[in-house]
């Protein structure tokens, strides 16, 4: 990955702690805190404000190279969007398909910040329905996905 090149072509200013911090990021392997950057920089010799850490993730967040995992109790995590996959989802009845960023990096990271756990293994089937399809049902089968949708809260 290029970084002076990725932050050239979103018209962002190439700065030496901006590339440090793209830099960190690019290295780890899973979403990480600012903390966890500010400690990386520090060990490498850059110094680097941890405020300056945050306003590099705001910048790269608002220009669509960051992603921000709210992970509970104020915590947030921190992945490169090039790390992240999508998923397809289609309707069950229309088949139309939209495509999401997969969900399961932040489900990880919430279970994670919480339990302590981690995956070693993901599996999940999901059975969707659109919109316009759900409000195309008849009422009683409409019930019944509001019910549905409402006790899985």
């Amino acid at each position: 990955m290029n970084i002076e090149m990725i932050l050239k072509e979103n018209n962002i200013r190439s700065t030496k702690n901006r590339i440090a911090i793209m830099k960190v990021l690019e290295e780890s392997e899973a979403s990480v805190t600012a903390e966890y950057i500010f400690e990386k920089c520090k060990e490498k010799g850059q110094k680097v404000d941890l405020s300056t850490v945050y306003r590099t993730f705001d910048l790269l967040e608002e220009k669509d190279i960051l992603n921000k995992f709210d992970v509970g109790e104020g915590k947030y995590n921190y992945i490169l969007k090039n790390k992240c996959h999508k998923h397809t989802i289609f309707c069950h009845l229309c088949h139309k398909e939209v495509q999401i960023d997969c969900p399961m990096i932040q489900v990880e990271e919430i279970i994670k910040s919480k339990t302590g756990f981690t995956f070693i293994e993901k599996e999940i089937k999901l059975r969707c329905i659109c919109e316009e399809c759900r409000m195309n049902q008849p009422l009683n089968e409409r019930k019944e996905i509001e019910k549905w949708k409402v006790s899985k809260k």
